[in-house]
C-alpha cells in the first residue's frame, strides 16, 4: 500500500467532503485505540476545525490513559484541535435505574454494553449540531463489512467513514505514517464497551489478521470445506459471525406496498 498517497486521499476527501456539506469540520469519539486515533489524526490534517471526545462509562483506566495521551499528542501537533471530557457514568447508570429489573445474563450485558455505544453517539451528534461538525466514524473494513463488530445506531451512527475501506492491518500502517503514539500502536484492540480491558479477539474468537484472511478467502469464493485444523476454526468463526450480523451491514428493509394496494 503507498501510505503516503492514501493518508493524502483520504485528508482530500474529508476535505471536500465537509466543504460541500457546508460544514465546519468533524467531531470524532477517542477511545484510545487505533482507529479512533488515526481517524482524528485523518480530520486534523484537513486543517478544519476538529472536536475529539473523551467519553469515559466506567471504562477500564489503561483506555483513559491512552486516550488522553493521544488528545494531548494531538492538540500538540494540530492547533485546529480542540478537546471536551464527558463523563456519560452517572448517565449510563440513571439510564440502567430506569430499567425493569432482568435477571443477569449474557443478553443483559450485551444490552448494556450497546446501550454505552448509543450514549456515545448521541453525544457526538449534540456537539456536531452545536458547532456544525460531522461525525467522523471509526470502524475499519473487517468490522464494518466483514464481522460487523460495531453497535447498530452506536458506533456505526456517524456521518462519514474515512477509514471503513482499510483492513486492521492497513489502518496500523497509516498509524505508524502519522506518528500515533506507541502506547495506542502496540496495545490490544478493544471495544471498551464492557468496563474492563478484554481485547477484541477475546470476544471474535480469531486475531484481526485471522479475520482478514478470511475475508480475503470469502471475497475468493471458497468454502469451509476448503480448510482445516486452525484456518477451518477461523473460517468458520468469520462466517458465522458475518451472517449473523449481516442486518447491520445492509440497508434498512423497507416494506413496499404494491401500488394496487395504494389506489
Amino acid at each position: 500500500m503507498q501510505t503516503t498517497k492514501v493518508i493524502d486521499h483520504i485528508v482530500n476527501w474529508l476535505k471536500d467532503y465537509a466543504k460541500n456539506a457546508k460544514m465546519n469540520g468533524f467531531v470524532v469519539g477517542v477511545s484510545g485505540g487505533i482507529d479512533s486515533a488515526v481517524t482524528s489524526t485523518l480530520c486534523a490534517k484537513t486543517g478544519m476545525k476538529v472536536l475529539v471526545l473523551e467519553m469515559p462509562i466506567h471504562q477500564d483506566p489503561s483506555h483513559v490513559s491512552r486516550a488522553q495521551k493521544h488528545i494531548a499528542s494531538l492538540k500538540e501537533r494540530f492547533s485546529n484541535v480542540s478537546s471536551e471530557r464527558v463523563d456519560l457514568t452517572p448517565v449510563f447508570e440513571s439510564f440502567k435505574g430506569a430499567l425493569p429489573e432482568a435477571e443477569a445474563s449474557a443478553n443483559v450485558d450485551l444490552s448494556l454494553a450497546n446501550s454505552r455505544a448509543r450514549l456515545r453517539m448521541t453525544t457526538l451528534y449534540y456537539f456536531a449540531g452545536l458547532h456544525k461538525l460531522l461525525v467522523g466514524g471509526t470502524g475499519n473494513k473487517v468490522e464494518d463489512f466483514g464481522v460487523g463488530f460495531y453497535t447498530k445506531y452506536g458506533d456505526g451512527g456517524v456521518d462519514l467513514s474515512p477509514i471503513a475501506d482499510l483492513m486492521k492491518s492497513e489502518v496500523y500502517d497509516l498509524g505508524k505514517e502519522l506518528n500515533v503514539i506507541e502506547d495506542i500502536m502496540v496495545a490490544a484492540p478493544s471495544d471498551g464497551l464492557f468496563g474492563d480491558s478484554r481485547s477484541d479477539e477475546m470476544q471474535l474468537g480469531a486475531s484481526y489478521d485471522e479475520l482478514e484472511w478470511a475475508m480475503k478467502m470469502q471475497n475468493a469464493g471458497k468454502t469451509e470445506a476448503d480448510f482445516e485444523g486452525r484456518e477451518q476454526e477461523v473460517y468458520k468463526t468469520y462466517m458465522r459471525l458475518n451472517t449473523a450480523n449481516s442486518h447491520k451491514m445492509i440497508p434498512i428493509p423497507v416494506c413496499e406496498i404494491p401500488v394496487h394496494l395504494k389506489n
